[in-house]
């Protein structure tokens, strides 16, 4: 009986690669992605020089990334885009890179606007802390943090903290990335807290209320310099709150729609401070936020801006703009349930005309507003002026702006309402009073608290 030859070895898995033209394996390896490219550059001498095609890894850092330039995480220029490729998976490799590149893309955007918008903010922001750190600090707390709050903390840890120099402090207490608003004597602007003062704030909250928050693994990451505003990270579940009055007894309200939040999805885990710090700048790029002054310092304003949340009306030449802001931190009324805040801005864009006739300005005599309630009025309220002031309205200035306050009992409201003004001066009349309408705008908890 013949005997049978022995069978072929089987061919690598590399030798229908290898012969493969050079644009059809530049094709292949660029599928494959980074990491498979990395490894098939071991196989051979030609895949080592396909792989090394400059042009591959500007596509693998662009793809995986978001960069632009072959820069590493501090944004030093490096010889490559390979070499960078690789600095950025040694440095960040332990996190799921699409989550990599959203979280730096966030912060990189976030940047650009204030250093555009609002620079004495952006020198607040502090360098990223590194993963040592980030170990050190979960230590200290006793538990893990959420992954895609620990890389927002390694690309950027937040703010200066606040100190016990209260001159340092008073010159950047109006420099929140977050905002306020500011009505009466009530002032809140919120400030992205660091990673040190997260833990060094989270354990005297702990040892303050231990019997309220004991176990729940919540973190502080954000609060007020001047009135107190405190939002909280749950490091269990990934939702985020803001502590309302009631906050000593436990009383908090979540920041972020709870179905957003997946802290379990493998590649793209999002918890409700990335989702926040998202949506927050999205209503900055926009323009449904922006910087105002107060007094001689800018903040940022968290009035809305832009409809449907600001509502303008015009009549007879002048122009009212309104809009309201939920406060859940203010004590309120014991009787009702929730407090807002509203901005009121008044200006003649062009000219105050009346009958057909143009008049070189107009004065406020009186307001009248209706609060609503689930469509039901439940205040109707007249007076003289607005917050102890008459103002003057000429075509070409700036915005007359004030704000107040009023309680709402649950459910959606709105405000609406009017002024009485005179042209020319309450002092010197120029023609018959008349009446400006103020369009109604909402009073609603939002899905966002900020």
């Amino acid at each position: 009986m013949a005997s049978q030859s022995p069978p072929e070895a089987a061919p690598p898995p590399s030798a229908g690669l290898e012969s493969m033209e050079g644009l059809v394996l530049d094709t292949v390896i660029s599928k494959a992605g980074a990491r498979p490219a990395a490894a098939l550059a071991c196989a051979s001498t030609r895949f080592r020089a396909a792989v090394a095609d400059e042009s591959l890894w500007r596509r693998f850092c662009a793809e995986d990334l978001g960069l632009d330039a072959p820069v590493d995480p501090d944004g030093q220029q490096l010889p490559s885009f390979q070499v960078a490729y690789k600095v950025w998976l040694e440095s960040f490799g332990m996190y799921p890179l699409p989550l990599v590149k959203r979280v730096k893309e966030f912060w990189s955007s976030m940047k650009i606007w204030l250093s555009e918008n609002f620079p004495d903010a952006a020198k607040t922001l502090c360098k990223g802390v590194t993963e040592a750190q980030l170990k050190s600090a979960e230590d200290d707390l006793g538990f893990k943090l959420p992954m895609p709050t620990k890389l927002l903390y390694r690309f950027c840890n937040a703010q200066l903290p606040f100190s016990e120099n209260h001159e340092v402090n008073k010159r950047i207490a109006t420099h929140g990335i977050i905002g306020g608003y500011a009505f009466y004597d009530h002032w809140v602007n919120v400030h992205l807290s660091p990673l040190e003062q997260i833990v060094e704030e989270t354990t005297e909250f702990y040892r303050e209320f231990p019997d309220v928050f004991s176990g729940r693994k919540l973190i502080i990451v954000a609060t007020s310099w001047f009135d107190p505003k405190t939002f909280l990270l749950n490091c269990s579940n990934g939702e985020l709150y803001v502590g309302t009055n009631n906050l000593p007894l436990g009383e908090m309200l979540p920041c972020v729609p709870k179905a957003l939040i997946k802290l379990t999805d493998n590649d793209l885990p999002q918890d409700g401070l990335l989702l926040w710090l998202e949506e927050h700048l999205r209503r900055l790029q926009n323009g449904m936020i922006k910087t105002r002054m107060l007094m001689k310092s800018r903040y940022i304003s968290l009035y809305p801006e832009a409809p449907p949340s600001c509502t303008s009306a015009v009549t007879n030449g002048v122009k009212v703009r309104g809009s309201a802001v939920f406060v859940p931190e203010h004590p309120g009324d014991p009787q009702r349930s929730c407090m807002y805040t509203y901005s009121i801005r008044l200006s003649v864009p062009e000219a105050c005309m009346l009958g057909g006739v143009y008049y070189s300005s107009c004065q406020l005599n009186s307001r009248h507003w209706t609060i609503r309630s689930r469509d039901r009025v439940v205040s109707d309220v007249r007076g003289e002026g607005v917050i102890g002031q008459y103002p003057v309205l000429s075509p070409g200035q700036d915005e007359f702006v004030y704000e107040s306050c009023t309680p709402l009992a649950k459910g959606p409201g709105s405000v609406e309402g009017s002024f009485s003004f005179v042209p020319g001066k309450l002092s010197w009349p120029e023609g018959k009073p008349f009446e400006v309408m103020v369009a109604p705008f909402p009073l609603e908890v939002p899905e966002y608290i900020f």
